[in-house]
């Protein structure tokens, strides 16, 4: 049974989401501020949350900062934010604290459970993710960037890529990276110099299948490039290539 701490302070919601994500097979852990969400991951019932659902409106300390001290404890806990007005500014500033995704309040079931799902999914053990990465979603090839792939593990200019442990590694020093911001380099470097839509990349990496938000995509690539680049105004591995997505390289 997952394990979701979810964190709001409104009862009347609170309470709502709790039924429906027990109907649902979840277990349900609850905080209404983030300040007791905080003391609860730091105990021992905090070992078996799998994922949070956070509200970004709370009394104290606001969700933005309690994404930002759950981000700095750990980079695998997936994190959904819940925004009541669907502000632009807000989503952003979210996604830029480290959250994984989104959703609108008020949000119906099917929707939120939808979400969790594709989230605890991204947060399994992604081997061999992004191998597969074809012509669809794509916009041209170019040049293989970096050294040929050795099995599962691949070297791009200091930057080694290892599929099967999941690991990667900058210049000798292990990078943490969240499950999301993982399956993006994983789907990215899996073909290099390949240009990937936004769509592709919603699709394959946020199980997104109808047409999403490329927020989630750009916010994932500047969170990814702040850990994987040396000037991270200056792409070397993750390039934008305007008016189409992203390619890996070349370097």
């Amino acid at each position: 049974m997952p394990q979701v701490l979810l964190i709001e302070d409104d009862t009347s919601v609170r309470d709502g989401m709790e039924l429906v994500l027990r109907r649902h097979g979840y277990g349900v852990e609850t905080a209404a501020t983030g300040e007791e969400a905080l003391a609860l991951l730091a105990g021992e019932r905090g070992a078996a949350v799998e994922l949070a659902v956070l509200d970004l409106m709370l009394p104290g300390m606001d969700g933005f900062e309690v994404c930002r001290r759950i981000r700095a404890r750990t980079a695998t806990l997936p994190i959904i934010m819940l925004t009541a007005r669907g502000d632009d500014e807000d989503i952003v500033t979210g996604l830029e604290a480290g959250a994984d995704d989104y959703v609108v309040k008020p949000v119906t079931a099917p929707v939120l459970e939808a979400r969790i799902r594709a989230a605890l999914r991204r947060a399994e053990p992604a081997a061999g993710a992004g191998v597969g990465v074809g012509a669809s979603g794509s916009a041209g090839t170019g040049a293989g960037a970096g050294r040929p792939d050795h099995g599962d593990r691949s070297e791009h200019g200091g930057l080694v890529i290892d599929r099967a442990g999941l690991t990667v590694t900058k210049h000798g020093t292990p990078v943490a990276l969240p499950p999301t911001e993982l399956r993006v380099l994983l789907e990215l470097s899996a073909a290099p110099g390949r240009v990937l839509t936004r769509e592709h990349l919603l699709a394959s990496v946020w199980d997104h299948t109808f047409l999403g938000d490329s927020r989630l995509v750009d916010a994932a690539v500047g969170r990814l490039r702040a850990k994987i680049e040396d000037v991270p105004a200056r792409p070397r591995y993750v390039q934008t290539v305007r008016g189409f997505g992203y390619r890996f390289g070349p370097l």
